[in-house]
């Protein structure tokens, strides 16, 4: 187990209206991260990772726009971002991202 505390985060301003609080792992397969957004980021054109994001909405609204378009989300919305895809988010919000690859034995 292994626990990341609030004071061990790396807090990253990528753009206005943008803060990021990166909680870093040991594991190379995982990690997580919370983003206040307030406008859009990023500020022109598209983000893009190399891996899925999995990503929860913990307060606010806003919407999540790739090149096809923009999507509502809300509050208890979680949205899965593709490898490789283009997207941007606008509004308020806070979301929560999750990267890793899990497997549940039931």
């Amino acid at each position: 187990m292994q626990i990341i505390k609030h004071n061990q985060t790396n807090k990253v301003s990528p753009a206005a209206g943008t803060t990021i609080w990166e909680y870093p792992t040991t594991d190379k397969m995982i990690s997580g991260a919370v983003a206040k957004i307030s406008g859009r980021y990023p500020l022109v054109g598209f983000a893009i990772n190399g891996f899925k994001e999995l990503v929860f909405v913990i307060s606010g609204n806003g919407f999540v726009v790739t090149p096809k378009g923009r999507k509502k989300i809300d509050v208890g919305d979680e949205i899965l971002l593709d490898t490789n895809e283009k997207y941007a988010w606008e509004g308020n919000l806070v979301r929560n991202r999750k990267i890793g690859n899990w497997e549940y034995d039931l």
